[in-house]
């Protein structure tokens, strides 16, 4: 500690209790402590100034370069809100477009359209019976619908008691 030897620092410390006093030693020390805690508040306090100034040059450093660098960039046109805005606004563009062409297409009904749908000479259609796959066969009335197993049982008279 501030090449000072142990052997050093015990005779400084027993000339001081002889030429001070052990009555007033304590106070002196307690005094002393409290001098040596503010002078390494100041000095933190000091350190923290210079290191913001060093942050802020760098930051002015930094600043500099990027505006040297920055001088065919503008950064206005990466807003991506601008972007967006255009492409809404070339579709918005388009769309009023066809709107335009549908109603000139509407307003004049005389206008030949622009190809003929084209109709086939025989429409190619199935028979419905063979397309809902229906027999020739009579459906039986419900006289003729013979009876179940269960309905053919005959009833078994069960005598109680």
């Amino acid at each position: 500690m501030f090449g000072i030897d142990s052997s050093e620092l015990l005779l400084i410390a027993v000339v001081a209790l002889v030429v001070i006093g052990p009555k007033e030693l304590p106070g002196l020390l307690r005094t002393w402590g409290k001098w040596m805690a503010q002078m390494r508040g100041m000095a933190s306090e000091f350190r923290g100034h210079v290191d913001e100034m060093v942050r802020q040059s760098e930051l002015d450093e930094v600043k500099k370069q990027l505006t040297g660098a920055t001088t065919g960039l503008d950064l206005a046109d990466l807003d991506p809100t601008k972007q967006i805005k255009s492409h809404l606004e070339e579709g918005m563009a388009e769309g009023e477009k066809a709107l335009a062409e549908a109603k000139s297409a509407f307003d004049n009904p005389l206008a030949e359209p622009e190809s003929a749908p084209q109709i086939a000479a025989e429409p190619a259609v199935e028979p419905v019976a063979e397309a809902l796959q229906i027999t020739s066969e009579p459906i039986p009335a419900a006289s003729e619908i013979p009876p179940t197993v269960e309905e053919a049982k005959p009833e078994k008279a069960t005598a109680a008691g």
